[in-house]
């Protein structure tokens, strides 16, 4: 008799190459037992009502704003109930950056962190070797590049508050954090607001249609775009045979006196459904995937982003990935971890386009504002049903 599970993930290499790899590997050691994952595109990925996929999918790979949500609607099953206190601690002890708190809510890890991931900066060798320009260090050397028309970032409406958020960040200020009337202060937001779209206005307007995954062919198939500032970073591009062009990645810019920017975490967690009728076994291939000897081999090897520390330092990853995860760990450490209330996804899923509105046209700013801090409080309404 054979058991199935079936997965639902997002349609990318770094999303699902690694998870077939790993459940092929998984049914080898588990004979009786089916694995199969099915992928969907990275907007449906952001998307789509996790209390929907649960009902048709067994294995689910999600975003972790969605873990406030999932815990208070017992949709996922609480994974500390069914692994090893030492699993857990490990997976604590070696997270990447704040990945596996992020899955944490109220007590409950709704996902393990397999893919760990934040805006970082990328650019082509070659095409900045041939403008005789150096990487930027600094805003000021971002907006100078910028002139020259050789930048793009992703401008979709969520990355484009993603971005917000970092700058915010930057400027030593956590949107959502202070209170539930308002998102960010005045100062702040406004200036946050005007560093985005000054540099905007400098790129192309292609690009307030793309995300990273755009950003990232477009560098790596022609030869306009030589830097990204700010795009989660996706280390297949930095592996040979990949694309036409081999991208290199690094850190971002410094924002004056306030340092390096702190971009907002990103990346992906496996959660079981809490409908699952073979929840032992969905959690033992879940806490395979996600265990250090995995995620640094077997899931990294075939184009995983893992969220294991133990993948980040391994010299021969970073040989083979030109040094990615070395390079860009330190972005990850330091990345803003968003809100994650039971709510939040209604307010992220419409102030991105509010941001994105006054990027493109303009206004004032402290009248995006307003509107943000509207949409925060029914976020927290919405929560409260």
């Amino acid at each position: 008799m054979t058991t199935t599970l079936r997965g639902i993930t997002w349609n990318h290499s770094r999303g699902y190459v690694p998870k077939v790899a790993t459940a092929q590997r998984f049914m080898e050691t588990h004979p009786g037992v089916e694995i199969t994952w099915e992928k969907r595109s990275l907007q449906e990925f952001a998307d789509a009502p996790i209390e929907r996929l649960a009902e048709q999918y067994d294995l689910l790979i999600i975003d972790h704003p969605w873990a406030g949500f999932a815990a208070d609607k017992g949709i996922l099953v609480p994974l500390e109930q069914h692994v090893s206190a030492d699993f857990m601690a490990d997976q604590a002890q070696h997270t990447v950056g704040r990945s596996h708190e992020s899955y944490l809510f109220d007590g409950v890890q709704t996902a393990f962190a397999v893919d760990a991931a934040t805006p970082v900066a990328s650019y082509r060798q070659d095409l900045l070797a041939a403008a005789d320009v150096k990487i930027p260090q600094t805003w000021d050397d971002l907006l100078a590049l910028a002139k020259k028309g050789r930048i793009a970032f992703a401008g979709i409406p969520v990355d484009t508050l993603m971005n917000f958020y970092m700058l915010c960040v930057t400027q030593g200020e956590e949107p959502c954090k202070s209170n539930r009337e308002q998102v960010v202060s005045e100062d702040t937001g406004v200036r946050a607001l005007e560093l985005l779209r000054e540099l905007t206005l400098l790129c192309t307007t292609e690009m307030l249609n793309w995300n990273p995954i755009r950003v990232y062919e477009a560098m790596s198939s022609g030869d306009r775009v030589a830097y990204c500032p700010f795009a989660y970073g996706y280390s297949n591009y930095a592996r040979a045979g990949y694309a036409r062009h081999l991208l290199h990645f690094t850190d971002m810019v410094s924002l004056g006196a306030h340092g390096p920017l702190r971009s907002t975490l990103g990346g992906t967690g496996i959660g079981v459904s809490a409908r699952c009728a073979n929840i032992e076994l969905a959690v033992e291939y879940a806490a395979y995937m996600a265990s250090p000897e995995i995620q640094r081999t077997l899931f990294a090897e075939n184009g995983g982003q893992s969220g294991h520390r133990a993948a980040w330092v391994d010299e021969e990853l970073n040989r083979r990935t030109n040094g990615y995860f070395q390079a860009t760990l330190p972005a990850l450490d330091r990345a803003y971890l968003r809100p994650r209330y039971s709510g939040y996804l209604e307010f992220q899923d419409h102030a991105g386009d509010v941001v994105r509105d006054y990027i493109i046209s303009g206004g004032r700013p402290q009248a995006v504002l307003e509107r943000l801090n509207e949409l925060y409080r029914l976020s927290g309404m919405e929560a409260a049903k």
